[in-house]
């Protein structure tokens, strides 16, 4: 259960992207993973501290997600130092990484203005737990979990199975 709960690095972080991004109302950041996954979560961060690099509205919507990732990481790189961290198609996914988005967006942090509001903290405090974790983020940890259970016992059945001509291959056979 403990990775279900937030650092309070991680809520002031939160909080920050959502108080940046309010003026959007195409982007709703409410975890560090399917939230960024169609690039405007990163687009809106970077545009709500600097308007002048872009155009929004043009990368809201004419560009693809790739393309808008693809937009977010290359200005974060030309115009504040950022190096692209993060490939567009590791993160045009239903859950991506949420170390990996973590880490951009405190990167991020890092080099634009920094002010959160404690209203802003209090609101990322009344979020809804289950939104937390989304439906997908429990589908992959479920997944790799069982994945994990399947190599073990193929592990344990070839090794049990095959222990007699590898480890024995001179011995005679009783069948």
């Amino acid at each position: 259960m403990a990775g279900l709960q937030q650092t309070n690095s991680e809520k002031i972080l939160l909080s920050w992207v959502r108080q940046s991004t309010r003026n959007y109302p195409q982007v709703n950041v409410i975890n560090f993973t399917s939230s960024w996954s169609d690039g405007l979560a990163f687009n809106a961060l970077l545009h709500s501290h600097r308007p002048d690099l872009f155009d929004w509205n043009a990368v809201a919507s004419q560009q693809s997600t790739v393309q808008r990732l693809d937009h977010a990481f290359n200005i974060a790189r030309q115009h504040l130092g950022i190096e692209k961290l993060l490939d567009p198609e590791d993160v045009a996914t239903a859950c991506p990484d949420k170390k990996s988005i973590l880490m951009y967006v405190t990167s991020l942090f890092q080099v634009l203005p920094q002010q959160v509001s404690m209203e802003a903290i209090r609101e990322v405090e009344m979020l809804p737990r289950h939104s937390r974790v989304t439906r997908e983020e429990h589908i992959q940890v479920h997944h790799q979990q069982r994945f994990s259970q399947e190599v073990s016992c193929f592990t344990f059945l070839l090794s049990s199975c095959c222990s007699e001509v590898f480890f024995f291959p001179y011995l005679p056979r009783k069948f």
